[in-house]
């Protein structure tokens, strides 16, 4: 029996699968019950599962007749955010989705010949907050490991139901937070003081003079300012955040060193005390077309060649461009499924048509079939 008729077989279950994990949303390091769902339905298939301390990621594996590992990945975490007047944990981003696809993966090959190769499943926490597949690396994730992918539901606007592309090109973000540090006065003598205040609009002036060379798409901009506190007083401090944005990790990299230098400068002219830090990073896709070609062939083979979008270009961010950034002789890439999501994601009344996920359930088998004919050695 092929693959393909055994998803088909299993429609029901996928469905279900979905609607269940749908349910149990949790937020970033906190997905227990997601974990164990999973974990005891990849355990009654006969995969053998490893957990770690700290955290409820955990790994799968079908061993094969080489140590030599071909991986899939898939995120868990929800999103925290208000729905209809609640704050909770929500699946708007698809990790139910994600996870559900690469279970059913799992347990369609578990019912297939022993590979060639071993078949390593990654269940990571928290990609919502840029932290997971670190993480999961330092935990040996990516041990012995020669091919990974990974797959992500993609907005209707980007791409149609029926349709997948091979690769999606996120974009690499990263975020500067600081204090700038005045001098006090009475709004009367604004003479004696240093205002934070308009410290930061010069700052937001030098950074929109900020310019990359060789890249497309780029940007850095104030997107948080908190200061004063009476009006007729210079305020001591002001906090500000910067959104940045490039389209691969060499014009970030440009971004952070003139962003940092805007800042330093603008302390120098001003004589303010400015403090700031960089968090929130995430790097953009590296393009590899081994891994491209691989996942064409298995998008072609389950949707046909009229249903193929050869690449997607994506303002978002995904840590999975971690274990590539990390790790650049492992040949990997991230699956851009349609599936007519609307009105889009991280939005609170996120949908989609989840019939996608009996084809994106086959496109991801036939990928894990297609990695362990190569030779990766």
């Amino acid at each position: 029996m092929d693959h393909n008729t055994i998803i088909d077989q299993n429609k029901e279950s996928i469905l279900q699968t979905y609607h269940e994990l749908h349910l149990l949303a949790e937020p970033s390091w906190k997905e227990q019950q997601t974990s164990h769902y999973l974990q005891k339905q990849l355990l009654e298939a006969g995969l053998e599962v490893r957990t770690f301390e700290g955290h409820f990621g955990f790994i799968a594996e079908i061993k094969g007749e080489s140590n030599e590992v071909v991986a899939l990945r898939a995120d868990m975490d929800a999103l925290m955010q208000e729905v209809d007047g609640e704050v909770k944990a929500n699946h708007s981003c698809g990790h139910d989705a994600h996870s559900t696809l690469v279970l059913h993966t799992a347990l369609t090959l578990a019912k297939l010949e022993k590979p060639k190769h071993t078949y390593r499943f990654i269940f990571q926490p928290a990609e919502e907050k840029a932290e997971g597949a670190l993480q999961m690396m330092k935990d040996g994730a990516l041990k012995d490991v020669k091919f990974l992918g990974g797959v992500h539901l993609r907005p209707k606007i980007e791409i149609p139901y029926g349709v997948a592309s091979p690769v999606i090109l996120h974009g690499s973000t990263a975020t500067l937070r600081g204090t700038i540090t005045g001098t006090p006065a009475h709004a009367a003598r604004p003479e004696e003081g240093i205002n934070p205040i308009e410290v930061a609009s010069l700052l937001i002036q030098a950074v929109q003079q900020i310019r990359i060379r060789n890249s497309k798409r780029y940007s850095i901009k104030i997107t948080e300012l908190h200061s004063g506190e009476a009006s007729n007083l210079i305020p001591h401090t002001a906090r500000f955040t910067f959104d940045l944005r490039a389209d691969t990790n060499e014009a970030m990299d440009q971004l952070i060193e003139k962003g940092q230098h805007a800042i330093e400068t603008i302390a120098q002219v001003t004589g303010a005390t400015i403090t700031f830090s960089l968090g929130e990073f995430s790097p953009a896709a590296i393009e590899n077309q081994v891994a491209m070609k691989l996942a064409e062939k298995a998008i072609t083979a389950t949707l046909g060649e009229e249903n193929f979008v050869p690449t997607l270009v994506s303002p978002g961010a995904e840590d999975f461009h971690f274990y590539t950034l990390k790790n650049p002789n492992v040949v990997a890439t991230l699956i851009g499924l349609g599936c007519d999501l609307t009105p889009g994601l991280h939005h609170p009344q996120m949908t989609f048509n989840i019939e996608a996920l009996i084809y994106g359930t086959k496109i991801l088998t036939k990928l894990m079939l297609e990695a362990d004919k190569q030779s990766w050695s």
